[in-house]
Parts: C-alpha cells; sequence; structure tokens
C-alpha cells in the first residue's frame, strides 16, 4: 500500500480503515530510518491526518498504531514541520502523560498532570514519548514550544513517583532520555530543573531507587541484599547492575551533568553542599559497581566521573569517608579504594592512547584536585606515581612505570593533555620545583615551570605538609651526576674543545654566535632571555648591550662587530632608551641621556 492509498484510507475518517492502513505502513517502514524527498508532501500530509486522529476518542489499538507512524515519520528531521505547533506537541504530551493542567498546581502546592486515562496505557505513553525525543532532537522550535508547554515539570512530577511499580523501564528510561535531551538544549531548563524543582536531589534519590542502595551510615552506600562477611578478608563483590537498570542510572547521569556544569565554579550554600555530599557519596558507589558488559560499565563509569568533576572540590571528601573494612584499599587509616580505583581507570585510558583528552582527562583533573586538597590522597598517590626514585640511569621518559607514562605525556603536541599532566605531578610533588625536576628532568619541566614563571625555581609551594627525606640510598650516591636537563647521570661525552687553542675556542664560539644572529635576523628564530619574574622575555638591542658590557675588556671590540643589529634597527631601540630615561630622570638629566 503506497503513501497515496493510506492518506485516502485516513481522509474516510473510518477507525478500522485507518487502523489497517497504519500498520501496515508501520510493518514496512519499521526498520527505515532514511527517507528521500520524493514524497516529502504526502509525509507531511499524513502527519496531519494522524495527528488529527488522535484528537478524537480512539481505541487504544488505533492510539498506538498513530503515534507509531509519528515515531517513523519523526525520524526525518527535515520533515517535522507537522509535529512542532503548541497544539501537536499538547496532543503528545497528553498521551505520553506528561502535560500539565492549567492550573499547574492544586491547593497543596503540587503540579497537577492531565489525567490521560484512568488505567493509561504504557505503550501508548511510550510511544508518545519516543516520537517527543524524536521532535526534540531534530528541531530547536520543539524544544522550545516543551519549554513553553512546561515539558519539564510534567516529567520531574513522574520521576517523583519512581517508587511505584505501575511505570515499567520504558516509561522511566524515555522519561529520563526527554528531560536529558532538553536540559541539554535550552540553559532555561537546567535552570529551571537545578533551582524550582531541586533537580540534584530529585535525580540523586531517583538514582538512589534505581540502584536498589541502602544507608548504613550519613555518606555510606550499599546494595540492598548484599550481605557482607565481617569475617572475610576479601571486599564484598557487588553482583552486576542489570542492563535496564544501567540504561536508567546513565541517563540520569547525564542529566545531573547538565544542571551541575558549573557547580564547582560559583559558591554553594550548606543545602546544595549536603545535595552534592550526597550525590558524591551516590557517585563513588557507582565507581565500585560493575555490569555484565564490559563496554557498558566502562560508559557507566565515565559517565561517573564526568559527573564527579562537576561537583565542588569541598565535597569530594565523601571518597574517602566510608569505613576501612576487609579488604579494603588502607592508607593513613583511610579508605582509599575509590582513589585507586580513579588511578587505575586513569592508567586504562592512558595505556590505550585514544582520544586522551575526552577519556583520560576527566579522570586525571579529579586526581589532580582531590591530591590538591587532600593530604592523605596527595600521599597515596605520590606512594603509587612517585616512588622513592632509584632509576637514574634511564630517561624519566623512559619505562613502563605511570611516572614514565606521565613524564611522556608532558611533551604531547595537545596542549591541554600535557598541561593536565604536568599539573597532576606538579601537584603530587608538593609544587616544588627542585622536586618537580628530580622526578621529570628539567627539560619535560620547562614548558609548566615557564607558564608558571618559575624558571629561576622559587615560587611559593602552596600550603603542604611536610614529607619525610624520601632519597633512596641509590639517587644520593649518583646525585651529583645526574644531568638536570635529562633527569639521568649521562655517560661521559669527549670534550669536544680538547686540544684547541683559546683562540680557536673564541672562533668556534663566535661561529655559533652569528648562526644564531643570522637566523634571529631572518626571524626564524626570536633571542629570549629569562626575566626577573622568571618568565621568558623577548631580548632586545638594549640587552645584547649590557650583555656585552659583562664581557672582558680585551673581548668587546670583537663581539661588537658580531652581535651588532642592522644600523637602522639598533638606532631606533637606542633612541627608544634614551626617551625612556629622559622619562623617569626628568627635564634635568636631557644632556645625560644623550652622552654614550
Amino acid at each position: 500500500m503506497d503513501l497515496n492509498a493510506i492518506i485516502e484510507s485516513m481522509e474516510t475518517s473510518d477507525q478500522d480503515a485507518a487502523l489497517m492502513a497504519l500498520q501496515t505502513y508501520n510493518k514496512k517502514m519499521t526498520r527505515c530510518f532514511t527517507f528521500t524527498t520524493d514524497e516529502e508532501e504526502q509525509r507531511e500530509r499524513l502527519g496531519e491526518l494522524v495527528l488529527g486522529f488522535l484528537e478524537r476518542d480512539l481505541q487504544p489499538s488505533c492510539q498506538l498504531a498513530c503515534l507509531e507512524t509519528i515515531r517513523i515519520l519523526s525520524r526525518d528531521k527535515n520533515n517535522v514541520a507537522p509535529f512542532i505547533t503548541h497544539t501537536a506537541m499538547q496532543t503528545l504530551s497528553r498521551h505520553a502523560g506528561i502535560a500539565i493542567s492549567n492550573g499547574n498546581v492544586d491547593c497543596e502546592g503540587s503540579v497537577v498532570l492531565v489525567p490521560f486515562a484512568e488505567n493509561p496505557d504504557l505503550e501508548v505513553i511510550v510511544e508518545a514519548l519516543k516520537s517527543i525525543c524524536n521532535i526534540c532532537l531534530h528541531n530547536k522550535v520543539a524544544v522550545q514550544v516543551g519549554q513553553d508547554l512546561q515539558l519539564i515539570v510534567g516529567i520531574a512530577e513522574r520521576l517523583k513517583q519512581c517508587g511505584e511499580d505501575q511505570w515499567n523501564h520504558y516509561v522511566r528510561f524515555f522519561d529520563l532520555r526527554l528531560m536529558f535531551l532538553l536540559t541539554a538544549q535550552r540553559v532555561a531548563m537546567r535552570t529551571q530543573l537545578l533551582r524550582e524543582l531541586r533537580g540534584v536531589s530529585l535525580l540523586s534519590n531517583h538514582l538512589d531507587a534505581t540502584l536498589g542502595l541502602y544507608w548504613p551510615d550519613t555518606f555510606e552506600v550499599g546494595r540492598a541484599g548484599v550481605e557482607v562477611d565481617p569475617d572475610s578478608e576479601e571486599p564484598a563483590e557487588l553482583p552486576p547492575l542489570s542492563r535496564e537498570k544501567i540504561e536508567r542510572a546513565m541517563e540520569i547521569l547525564k542529566i545531573l551533568f547538565n544542571i551541575t556544569y558549573d557547580a564547582n565554579r560559583r559558591e554553594v550554600d550548606e543545602e546544595e553542599a549536603a545535595a552534592f555530599r550526597h550525590l558524591g557519596a551516590i557517585l563513588r558507589h557507582c565507581l565500585m559497581s560493575s555490569t555484565d558488559a564490559q563496554d557498558d560499565t566502562e560508559e557507566f563509569h565515565s559517565h561517573s566521573l564526568n559527573l564527579l568533576g562537576n561537583l565542588p572540590l569541598s565535597c569530594l571528601d565523601v571518597l574517602l569517608m566510608p569505613k576501612v573494612q576487609q579488604g579494603s584499599i588502607e592508607y593513613m587509616g583511610v579508605n582509599m579504594d575509590a582513589v585507586n580505583m580513579l588511578l587505575e581507570y586513569m592508567e586504562k585510558r592512558l595505556d590505550r592512547g585514544k582520544k586522551l583528552k575526552e577519556t583520560m582527562l576527566p579522570s586525571l583533573n579529579l586526581l589532580t584536585e582531590s591530591a590538591r586538597i587532600h593530604r592523605e590522597t596527595r600521599k597515596f598517590l605520590r606512594m603509587k606515581v612517585l616512588p622513592p626514585l632509584r632509576d637514574v640511569k634511564n630517561l624519566p621518559e623512559v619505562g613502563n612505570a605511570l611516572r614514565n607514562k606521565l613524564v611522556r605525556l608532558m611533551t604531547n603536541i595537545d596542549t591541554d593533555v600535557k598541561n593536565c599532566a604536568a599539573e597532576f605531578l606538579f601537584v603530587l610533588c608538593k609544587e616544588s620545583v627542585s622536586r618537580f625536576i628530580k622526578y621529570t628532568g628539567y627539560g619535560n619541566a620547562a614548558g609548566l615551570l615557564a607558564a608558571r614563571g618559575l624558571l629561576r625555581g622559587g615560587g611559593n609551594p602552596g600550603v603542604y605538609s611536610e614529607d619525610e627525606d624520601s632519597d633512596t640510598e641509590e639517587y644520593r650516591e649518583a646525585k651529583s651526576q645526574i644531568n638536570p636537563v635529562t633527569g639521568r647521570v649521562e655517560d661521559e661525552q669527549p670534550n669536544p674543545m680538547e686540544g684547541m687553542t683559546e683562540e680557536q675556542k673564541e672562533l668556534e664560539a663566535m661561529k655559533l654566535v652569528n648562526m644564531f644572529d643570522k637566523l634571529s635576523r631572518s626571524n626564524i628564530i626570536q633571542p629570549m632571555m629569562l626575566g626577573s619574574d622568571g618568565s621568558m622575555t623577548q631580548m632586545n638591542s638594549g640587552d645584547l648591550r649590557r650583555m656585552r658590557d659583562q664581557i672582558p675588556q680585551g673581548q668587546q671590540l670583537h663581539l661588537q662587530t658580531q652581535l651588532r643589529l642592522e644600523p637602522q634597527q639598533e638606532q631606533q631601540e637606542h633612541q627608544k632608551e634614551q626617551q625612556d630615561q629622559q622619562q623617569q630622570q626628568g627635564s634635568g638629566s636631557e644632556d645625560e641621556g644623550e652622552v654614550e
């Protein structure tokens, strides 16, 4: 049956004929996701007719067929015009059970949803939700209409009923999927969900119910039905989460990520901090959970890590709060299971070497900030990543230890990756320049040190506790022989100037100076020097002149001919220096400024 025949059956307004025609069309197009332009007008007309049918009092089977047709037609992103009007979206939201009544709230202040039926057909609700998801995915006007109709309020109201058995997995999943699509595309709806609807608490409770958690302590989470053997030396193994639970949980995590994207960049009050800590405790449990499928587990952990990175830094202490139990990783009396899991997760992504910015940086950033504010975390990570140095023969970037892998990242072509790796190691070194150079070599460390103005050393090391001396005997014995630039003991090299006279040495030095001068004049390189603040600054003729004045008198004449800039450039630089001196010394120093 072609589209024209289906349209003719719909135009008869006969429910049975329409049902038979739509079921035939739906069966034919069930796996069609690409559409040609040949029948655009017919598809648009069919969409209008189907929407008109949904305004009538139909039997459930006909409602379902109409909504299935809209779901199929809404896959065509270029032909959703019939479905993005306020009337169409209101009709679909009413069938989805998320439409808001005109009064919005009842006498007790609760939101009132438009009743669709006493015993709602779950298949009808799911098809309506799928259709709205398709429409909002493909069209921004539909998202604005969804905002006008307060769809997010209707979804939030149904999410409060998460403990009720009447809603199956598919209703709950597509409720969450639609909420994600709305919050991903509209700042106003993110703000509304966060502020008016208390989205963090609402979604945290829904995540709690989805995962089936119980709370033996304020910030300690367990899985309902999992018994812990107090005499066992192994940690209690959590049973794998079902695919349905994981799917819903990941949608919740994505929505929470949308509404908390700026939480760690603003001040939060006590109520918000408590909600974020509660959420952080659930996220810790998510990190320690798994599924039957490895890919699902990794995706679940990835969403959990991304969300943890949004939480205020002051709320990350919940990662360390669970009591130490048999089989837990303990350090300084603190449970380090979560921190160790983050470290292992980061190293796995690093070993894969693919899309490091997207896959590895969230965990590495989280470890960096945790180490910065928690002494126990920093000491534990330093023990794992920067153990006492024994290997002084190899370059810091050579080897398979985690330190070697991270040092290699410090010269990665991706600026974000290399900066993040350097920052992590710098924090583990308590922001001490000398310790940082000790573990990475000056050459690898130069980028971060230059960016912070620390090439001369010094700087503010931050607020860190004192550590006892961690130098090994091997390091102390070889310390005087270690090349600070490469970070290792170099093999003895022959002196290239051995047997040369002083005049020959000076001639070779002048050749090198001439080559640098030529490259500088051709603008191939730019001579730089260390400024007083420890950062790199551009050299000018005045700097060269001062360097010349520091050379012994007998060598100045020869260097003047070698280091001289272009006459016009030197004259301009010299005039500029004179003007600067005159401004500083006043009118009385004008004559002195002209004397060379």
